[in-house]
């Protein structure tokens, strides 16, 4: 697909994000994939995706756009989404449709810029949508002065800078939909239907929603934290 049909693809959908780290009770390249297509029964127009392994497997089960990131720690950079072009290479070679980088101030490993980084990663890959992992007005805008085809909220209120901050912003989405050019995503703490209606209403493209579908442990804990409640 071209990038114009992916981008059209997601417009105004539902982007699901199946992962589960290597600490979790569903992480499985079988079970996200399962996940990835009970999302797609439910109306998904996307998924998000971590690792290779993951994205190959979601490719070959449903027939919907991935955007794809590979969370890798270095110990020189604070860095985890999609942080050199080794990660960047393979989401490239498992079929990503888009792959997400971080995109915030911070340096990359091996005291790499975002700068640095992206301007290798658009020469080896010019025909791929990037997306942008921001946590500020301004990195978003930063983003799209780089080139960066879509830019997200992903990392609000995970970085240093915008921690505490309450998420979901829809402040910064409207703030983004009248000052951005490129389209931008929401996402970061949507945990209701009404707030991912709200997110497309304050003028985001499409909305990520991952915890509140895919991480059982999560769900399970907000309603027994609940019952519990109700006994003291």
């Amino acid at each position: 697909m071209k990038k114009a049909d992916i981008l059209n693809a997601i417009k105004g959908r539902l982007i699901v994000s199946c992962q589960a780290l290597d600490n979790e009770p569903l992480h499985s390249s079988f079970i996200m994939a399962r996940m990835a297509a009970a999302a797609l029964e439910g109306g998904a127009g996307g998924i998000r995706a971590n690792s290779p392994e993951d994205v190959a497997e979601i490719k070959k089960t449903v027939d919907l756009p991935v955007i794809g990131l590979f969370k890798k720690e270095y110990l020189d950079s604070d860095v985890y989404i999609t942080p050199t072009m080794v990660e960047i290479e393979k989401m490239a070679e498992c079929g990503s449709d888009i792959i997400a980088m971080d995109a915030t101030n911070r340096l990359h490993p091996n005291d790499q810029s975002l700068e640095d980084v992206f301007k290798k990663a658009k020469a080896s890959f010019p025909n791929m949508i990037f997306m942008a992992d921001c946590s500020t007005y301004e990195e978003c805008l930063h983003a799209q002065k780089l080139g960066f085809d879509i830019v997200g909220t992903t990392m609000r209120s995970y970085t240093a800078e915008t921690q505490g901050v309450k998420i979901p912003d829809f402040e910064l989405f409207k703030a983004l939909k009248e000052n951005l050019k490129v389209p931008f995503i929401a996402e970061g703490g949507i945990w209701s239907p009404s707030e991912a209606k709200k997110a497309i209403e304050c003028g985001a493209w499409a909305v990520v929603v991952g915890s509140a579908i895919t991480r059982p442990q999560l769900i399970t804990r907000r309603y027994a934290d609940a019952v519990a409640s109700a006994l003291k």
